[in-house]
């Protein structure tokens, strides 16, 4: 069992430190947070140990934690790596694209590992899709929350979009050209809504929606490819699979049969495959121990971290010009 600490106790870190204590792959040794106060409640309530410094805590485990504000990310990652611990960093990996690929160096410098929390690539409903989807050319997501003053630091891009686009990074084996995004700050000092297209050098096109201001929750994503498309209900945690095939000679009776105007006919067929349900940060949390322990490649890395922090970036700026 690695030990483990958590920085940051507050509504994330406390699921973090629960399952981590639930956890056969880690001995919770236990956490910091910089509010003392809110610190002793959660020790006195759950049992967990509070450090009364970040180095102690440091000292005393295998794997940090990092589940604080985003703006401490970085500092709290530096700290970490430079004593030789592994790093589990919760989404986004940094406030800066910059500051993300000094993570990457310092781990590589220092042999250690890292994972960032994109916790959507441990989704049931995406895991049970994900090998269907190959090469998809169009992409729609939508992204949509009820407001909450938690996250409103950050731009809807940086707190919610970044889900959806780590996922869409995670599938599309290209190179980004061109982002074209608008967004619209209506309660915050940020904006609360934003659309973006990405267009990529294959030529698939990503069109995504997120906003923190709705009236209802939605977590929906759509796949489109030759032959095929496929829909992820992050929420709902269901997925559908939907592909033609050349049509049979003679079709049955309950064949849906499709013909175009140049006279093809295909046989369109459903599939809803089984998803298993799971616990998505218990999972993410659990296979980072498991990379360690088997020295293998972590399922979202630092560098796909980065490189999703840096297409939210290049949204951001194509807003800004605006």
């Amino acid at each position: 069992m690695l030990k483990v600490g958590v920085l940051g106790a507050g509504h994330l870190g406390k699921i973090h430190l629960r399952l981590l204590n639930q956890s056969d792959k880690y001995e919770l040794v236990g956490f910091y947070d910089e509010n003392h106060e809110n610190g002793a409640k959660i020790a006195a309530e759950f049992g967990y140990k509070q450090f009364d410094t970040i180095a102690k805590l440091i000292h005393a485990v295998d794997v940090i934690d990092i589940v604080t504000p985003t703006l401490s990310h970085y500092k709290c990652a530096k700290v970490s790596i430079k004593s030789g611990k592994h790093v589990f960093i919760e989404k986004p990996i940094s406030t800066t694209v910059a500051e993300a690929e000094e993570i990457i160096a310092l781990a590589k410098e220092y042999n250690v590992k890292g994972q960032v929390g994109h916790v959507e690539r441990f989704n049931p409903a995406f895991i049970a899709v994900k090998d269907q989807i190959e090469n998809p050319m169009f992409i729609e997501t939508h992204r949509l929350a009820e407001f909450n003053p938690r996250g409103t630091d950050v731009p809807v891009v940086l707190d919610l979009m970044i889900h959806d686009i780590d996922a869409i990074l995670s599938v599309v084996k290209s190179k980004v050209k061109a982002v074209h995004a608008s967004g619209v700050s209506v309660l915050s000092q940020s904006p609360d809504i934003a659309n973006a297209r990405i267009e990529f050098e294959n030529g698939c096109v990503a069109n995504i929606t997120s906003s923190r201001i709705s009236m209802k929750n939605m977590r929906k994503s759509r796949f489109f490819q030759k032959d095929a498309y496929i829909s992820v209900d992050y929420l709902d945690k269901i997925c559908e699979v939907v592909k033609m095939k050349e049509a049979p000679e003679v079709p049955g009776d309950f064949d849906m049969i499709l013909q175009n105007a140049e006279g093809e006919k295909k046989q369109i067929y459903f599939n809803n495959p089984e998803v298993s349900h799971n616990n998505a940060i218990l999972d993410e949390l659990e296979t980072f121990a498991d990379a360690i322990n088997n020295n293998t490649t972590p399922i979202v890395t630092l560098e796909d971290g980065t490189e999703a922090l840096r297409v939210a970036y290049m949204i951001i700026d194509s807003m800004n010009e605006k």
